[in-house]
């Protein structure tokens, strides 16, 4: 059984000058319900089925399920997505011994940049770039799912 372990923090200063590899991502919502969601991907030049749990109050800790798939399914999938499909680049940066996976969004979430680093154990540290601001792991606003729904410009002002 597959699973993730992922803290988010929003950006702030300069990291693209730090980054290895970045890419462009297209990604919907098949389904998305209080138990589960699935998510079509286009990564670059590969697509993904996603299946995720929901997230257990006051955990970091879900099943994940990544498979990948036909990049033509992939585009047939996005179309039948409900919800507007998120773009957005991935920026790849190593540091201190890790993967920090920088997202820079656009359209209807413009202005949003968010760092997720994943984890082998819950209580694992990390050495904290100078860049990375707030934690936001937990807060429902910050996960793709719920920016597909309520995009970042109908809430960033309050």
């Amino acid at each position: 059984m597959g699973y993730e372990i992922e803290r988010k923090f929003l950006v702030r200063g300069d990291y693209k000058s730090q980054s290895s590899k970045s890419f462009s991502i297209k990604q919907g919502y098949l389904s998305l319900s209080g138990i589960s969601v699935i998510r079509v991907r286009i990564k670059g030049e590969k697509a993904f089925i996603t299946i995720k749990s929901a997230l257990a109050e006051g955990k970091i800790k879900r099943h994940e399920w990544e498979y990948e798939i036909p990049m033509e399914d992939a585009g047939e999938m996005l179309a039948l997505c409900e919800n507007p499909v998120i773009e957005k680049t991935r920026y790849l940066i190593d540091y201190g011994g890790h993967l920090f996976e920088v997202d820079e969004f656009y359209g209807d979430n413009d202005g949003l940049v968010i760092a997720e680093i994943e984890l082998e154990d819950e209580e694992e540290s990390f050495d904290r770039p100078d860049w990375l601001g707030d934690e936001v792991t937990g807060n429902v606003r910050y996960y793709n799912s719920f920016l597909s729904m309520h995009p970042y410009k109908e809430w960033s002002g309050e």
